[in-house]
């Protein structure tokens, strides 16, 4: 913008004519001292000096024109090194935030805090792989577009390629890789364009940064739950089974969303024990355990309740879905040979089920009506399905 204002103008026209008057004198006399000075020498010294002035006037508008160009152009650096100076600022504080953060729970909540300020719209999304099972990061726990452009995204040839946009049904996705491990994937819609190099620049900062602590929790996860697990079956030692069963119910009562909880035990444990020895009962233990995980999905917690006593914890799963699983287990456990020196040993299990009543966070209270069922199941014959009559009655 000019400092000087139209009305500044009529001002300025009018001091000059002003002075032009107050010296038209001195004026004169030069111009004639001029024209003397050209009859004698024969130059032409006035059209010479009015082009000198024409081309001065020029000159001076060319600088102020390119002063004005250099101005503009610093303010502009200036405004772009602002700009990425807060993109390093709010990465930075990404980072660091998720550098503290060793859990998917923690990584939720910070990737919603300062998501949407990292890729400028609240319509990103981001979705992890969690034992071979897709969990979200933002939004709803289950969205099967998403999961369907997930799986798109994460194909061979696409995992190594880190931090590479991908465009996909209307989606910016960028895989989250790290150490070579494809871990998840960082979606934001067309809509929310256009992506600017600078714009997509912060998003593959941030789906590097969200790749590593993706995988630095994954590692922590791994080994934590190496240290709680039982060595024989591989399900998760009764403690933190216990611990787990009340962060689901706490979890549950947030997203009112059902869990049910499977307890079975192994028919007359006792008697293999008596029979083929102890070692034979390990065998028969750890086979229960590999079916227990070929069955049961990644997230679905397996734990060991004690000896020949488990208990399955099944997230997001109604009465109906728990029943049928724990059938499906009955059935494939009593289908199943067990090789001891030479012999074929079968087994059966008893089964009782429960599902968490509305906002309930009492674990003793829902392992509890488990095991009532599951006593109801021995009861009645063993090799059975039962249901806790409190879930019965409901």
């Amino acid at each position: 913008m000019s400092p000087v204002g139209r009305q500044d103008r009529v001002l300025l026209l009018g001091l000059a004519a002003a002075v032009f008057v107050m010296l038209w004198g001195p004026i004169r006399f030069l111009l004639n001292l001029t024209r003397q000075v050209e009859e004698t020498s024969g130059l032409n010294l006035l059209p010479a000096l009015l082009i000198l002035t024409l081309f001065f006037l020029f000159h001076q508008r060319g600088k102020r024109q390119e002063s004005q160009s250099q101005v503009a152009s610093a303010e502009a650096e200036a405004s772009q090194a602002h700009s990425r100076a807060a993109e390093m600022e709010r990465l930075a504080m990404f980072g660091q935030a998720l550098g503290h953060s060793l859990d998917a729970e923690a990584i939720r909540d910070i990737v919603a805090q300062h998501l949407p300020k990292l890729v400028a719209t609240d319509d990103a999304w981001v979705m992890m792989r969690l034992d071979g099972y897709w969990k979200a990061l933002t939004g709803a726990s289950r969205d099967d577009r998403r999961e369907l452009i997930a799986d798109r995204v994460l194909v061979p040839g696409v995992e190594s390629s880190e931090g590479t946009p991908v465009s996909i049904e209307g989606h910016l996705c960028l895989p989250l890789v790290a150490a070579g491990h494809a871990l998840g994937v960082l979606g934001v819609p067309d809509t929310a364009g256009p992506f600017t190099e600078s714009r997509q620049r912060v998003l593959r900062a941030t789906a590097t940064l969200l790749g590593i602590s993706l995988r630095n929790a994954e590692l922590f996860r791994e080994v934590k739950e190496n240290s709680l697990r039982d060595g024989l079956t591989g399900c998760f030692n009764r403690t933190h089974a216990l611990e787990v069963v009340g962060i689901e119910l706490r979890r549950a009562r947030r997203s009112q969303l059902p869990v049910s909880l499977v307890m079975f035990d192994l028919d007359h444990f006792k008697a293999i024990n008596d029979r083929y020895g102890h070692q034979c009962g390990d065998t028969v233990l750890s086979a229960v355990g590999a079916k227990m995980r070929e069955l049961l999905r990644g997230s679905d917690m397996k734990g060991r309740y004690g000896g020949e006593e488990f208990i399955v914890l099944l997230p997001e799963t109604p009465l109906e879905g728990a029943k049928r699983v724990a059938e499906n287990l009955r059935r494939e456990l009593a289908a199943m040979p067990i090789q001891w020196k030479g012999e074929t040993i079968h087994i059966t299990a008893s089964f009782g089920v429960t599902v968490a009543q509305a906002s309930e966070i009492d674990t003793e209270a829902l392992v509890g009506r488990a095991d009532q069922a599951l006593y109801r199941a021995k009861a009645e014959g063993r090799n059975c399905v039962r249901l806790s009559i409190e879930t019965a009655a409901a």
